[in-house]
């Protein structure tokens, strides 16, 4: 009788309704092309695309950080985290079966309780009691209640995988970009210090030729002044090098220190631009996975809401044995059992149950229009990125024409100053210029790197299942 109960109530559970909006992607509008395109530019979206740059200094680091960083750590334990939530979510759907046992012994009192026992002696007073029961407990989910609360725990779940996942794409892309902008302010430290000991060299000579008389105290000046202008630029860059490092040790997961060299950013190789269609960016981008299975764990906890209108039906039972002689414990007239079907439902709850609905409503909106900003976010991201890069290039080239013309500049003004046909000041006007234009250029062929790292960094992509093996920590995909 009790096996045809459990049975019943457990194919009406499953055929019964389950309440709230079921989840559909919602439709969105987006740009077919991007404003720049790389053509003819192979798909390098799905590989570990930081080996392009052809330096394995810069390899071994982001494997060291994909290793060690605490951030990586923390994402992972929040997966672990969710996954055990959802566990315990889940569990409701099934049968509770616990199992109970006690043992005790107790006093009774002579002149309290309906019988007083002052007549008794004290043998009489004197109870055990001796229990062991199984206690089982399963609330029928008619109203899909249950299963929405499972929906949301999973999407959670998901969601904190595609987090996890964004850690991941951050932190490669973030210790590619403070490599190259190392191997950056490496350049131009050396550029500083070149030039520092060029203009020192004519320093002194202009300090010898003070001495003899030959020039006045003012152009000594000025080239001293010039001297010292290269000389402030080294500790600049020296600082700008130590903090750079600093915070690329701390994406190592270490403490601060010296990071080691690779290739000099004029041996770096510039990485090929993905092509991909900006639709791609749905399955590629782990911030807008996340995005989406916010909105989905929001959708369904509207339904776990509305369930609350609805009776909450269990099934309870008990079996077991209860005896004041343990002897006697499992003997049948010490068995015991009992089974229930309580029902519980909500008859005024001034409003609480209408606001908890409102508030899950609102908050699939929101999580609605954050998905849908989430995504005009990235589409614009990558166009910067690739907008960058191209123009990035564009202005490239036009430094290094620059640096080529202010050089043959330099090399002519020292010619006629030696020749006697100018005053230095044309030499210093020509130096200080190359100077400045050969830091330009530097910085530019760092900005380029840059924008490639981001490009990568916008598109997503199967890269970043590929750095994720290199954590240690994914063993396969959880498919709850």
């Amino acid at each position: 009788m009790i096996k045809k109960a459990i049975l019943f109530f457990f194919a009406v559970a499953l055929a019964g309704c389950t309440v709230g909006p079921d989840y559909k992607r919602p439709t969105l509008e987006m740009p077919n092309t991007w404003r720049f395109e790389e053509a003819a530019a192979k798909d390098t979206a799905n590989s570990a695309w930081w080996g392009q740059f052809d330096d394995p200094v810069l390899n071994e680091l982001i494997q060291i950080s994909l290793q060690e960083n605490k951030d990586v750590r923390i994402a992972a334990a929040r997966v672990e985290q969710f996954l055990g939530q959802y566990g315990t979510t889940r569990a409701a759907f099934f049968p509770q079966v616990y199992l109970g046992a006690s043992a005790s012994r107790q006093q009774a009192s002579l002149i309290t309780g309906p019988m007083p026992l002052e007549n008794s002696g004290n043998a009489d007073r004197i109870y055990n009691n001796y229990e062991i029961y199984l206690n089982a407990s399963w609330e029928i989910d008619f109203w899909g209640k249950i299963r929405r609360a499972t929906e949301a725990a999973r999407a959670n779940l998901l969601g904190s995988e595609e987090a996890r996942r964004a850690v991941v794409l951050t932190l490669v892309t973030s210790v590619a970009g403070s490599y190259v902008n190392l191997r950056d302010l490496d350049k131009q430290l050396e550029v500083a210090k070149q030039t520092a000991k060029v203009r020192e060299d004519s320093y002194k000579l202009f300090k010898l030729r003070f001495e003899g008389g030959i020039i006045s105290e003012l152009e000594l000046s000025q080239v001293k002044s010039e001297y010292e202008e290269a000389l402030s630029r080294i500790p600049f860059y020296e600082k700008l090098i130590g903090q750079q490092e600093n915070a690329l040790s701390v994406l190592l997961g270490r403490n601060p220190g010296p990071i080691p060299r690779g290739k000099s950013i004029d041996e770096l190789v510039l990485p090929a631009v993905p092509a991909g269609l900006p639709s791609d960016l749905l399955g590629n981008r782990p911030d807008i996975r996340q995005a989406e299975e916010d909105l989905i764990a929001a959708n369904a906890n509207i339904g776990v809401a509305k369930a609350q209108y609805f009776p909450t039906i269990s099934l309870t039972g008990l079996l077991g044995f209860a005896s004041n002689d343990l002897s006697k414990l499992f003997t049948s007239p010490a068995g015991v059992w009992s089974y229930g079907v309580p029902i519980t439902a909500p008859i005024f709850t001034a409003g609480a149950i209408a606001g908890q609905v409102k508030a899950s409503e609102a908050l699939q909106q929101q999580l609605l229009f954050r998905y849908q900003q989430t995504i005009q976010s990235a589409f614009r991201e990558v166009d910067d990125a690739l907008v960058d890069q191209k123009r990035s290039r564009e202005q490239l080239q036009a430094q290094g024409r620059q640096v080529g013309t202010l050089s043959q500049y330099a090399r002519i003004a020292r010619l006629r100053f030696d020749e006697g046909y100018t005053s230095y000041l044309e030499v210093l006007d020509a130096e200080r210029s190359l100077f400045n234009a050969q830091l330009s250029y530097t910085q530019t062929q760092g900005v380029i790197f840059q924008s490639l790292v981001n490009v990568y960094k916008a598109m997503g992509g199967g890269w970043v299942v590929e750095a994720d093996k290199l954590t240690g920590l994914v063993t396969g995909e959880k498919d709850p």
